[in-house]
């Protein structure tokens, strides 16, 4: 087995090249997903979090209500903190388990992991970041998201910056061209990782 980390900022493409490397054979333990899977009704997490933050942030059909704990979160530290607290020890631990479980493997196992640049993880045997300019990004979350402009930049600029995050690369890929482009140098990268 062979660990590798991905990441990218909002609109530089990490889904569309976890997806292609996934077309190649490689096992994706992706982190949003644990994520949410690990908030769904009735899961430990949720009640914990409902206990901190209040019943208010489950909706009506036992969801969380993900914009009202983004509400209380992003203007408190504490709470924040007190999130992070409840969700990441529980995301870790299935995280290694999802890894661990190809452990006597020859596979690729790809940590698609958003926040990998801000918490680093040991161990990986390679740090893929996916790089796109900021006005591009910009220009994709307003045409394939439909986000505001504004509110595009203000995401953008509520991350690591880009620089900071192509520091913690051992690979980058530029996804500033076309698909073709893009899907070159995944398979350059994919040959390099199954040497």
């Amino acid at each position: 087995m062979i660990v590798v980390g991905l990441t990218g900022g909002i609109g530089a493409g990490k889904s569309t090249v976890s997806s292609m490397l996934a077309d190649r054979g490689a096992v994706i333990v992706d982190a949003d997903q644990i994520a949410r899977d690990l908030q769904a009704p009735g899961s430990a997490v949720l009640a914990a979090m409902a206990d901190r933050f209040g019943a208010h942030i489950i909706l009506d059909d036992g969801a969380l209500d993900r914009a009202a704990v983004a509400e209380i979160v992003f203007n408190d530290k504490a709470a924040l903190d007190d999130l992070n607290g409840i969700v990441h020890p529980a995301m870790q631990s299935e995280i290694t388990a999802q890894i661990e479980a190809h452990r006597d493997t020859e596979r690729v196992v790809v940590l698609d992991f958003p926040l990998l640049a801000e918490n680093p993880r040991q161990g990986l045997a390679a740090t893929i970041v996916v790089d796109i300019p900021v006005d591009v990004a910009v220009q994709r979350l307003v045409d394939q998201r439909g986000m505001d402009e504004d509110d595009a930049r203000a995401r953008i600029n509520s991350q690591i910056s880009r620089e900071e995050r192509l520091a913690t690369a051992t690979h980058v890929l530029d996804n500033g061209g076309d698909r073709s482009d893009l899907e070159r140098q995944v398979d350059d990268l994919w040959a390099e990782l199954n040497k």
